[in-house]
This record gives structure tokens, sequence and C-alpha cells, in this order.
């Protein structure tokens, strides 16, 4: 992943982190593949938390894909949906 576009994903994640850390988690930008899906880990108490699918759609995704249209999706790794 080019040095820009990393700087980019971490200072879009960066607006939401004070939210995701108030609640005891974080997120760890995993990969960035070729056809712009962003591979994400929910960290801390959002790697566990039931509400973690909506923040990551809601927050991280919509936080992500304002500030860097050409990411195409956001999928975190570690979480499995019910």
């Amino acid at each position: 992943m080019e040095t820009g576009l990393r700087e980019k994903i971490e200072f879009a994640l960066d607006t939401i982190r004070p939210y995701l850390e108030a609640d005891g988690g974080n997120v760890r930008v995993v990969e960035l593949t070729d056809d712009f899906v962003l591979k994400i880990e929910m960290t801390g108490n959002c790697g566990s938390c039931p509400m973690s699918s909506m923040t990551l759609k809601a927050g991280v995704e919509e936080a992500i894909k304002r500030a860097i249209p050409e990411i195409t999706r956001v999928e975190a790794i570690n979480l499995t949906f019910a």
C-alpha cells in the first residue's frame, strides 16, 4: 500500500478512534487489496462486541469512504456475523 494512501486511511480512522477507544476498542489496518477492499481488525472490546457490525458499517466504513472514495468496501477480518 502506498504511503500517501495509508496516511489518508489512518487519518480517516483517527476521526472515529476516540469513540472506539471510549468503549475500550480500536481498529487496525491489515491490508488494502488490489481491488480497493480495506481489511481491518477490530481490537479490544470491538472484537467481541455484538454491536461491532454496526460500528463497522456506520462508523468505520462511512469514515473511510468519505475520506477515500476509491475504497469500495471495508471488511473486518475478525468479526463473525450470526
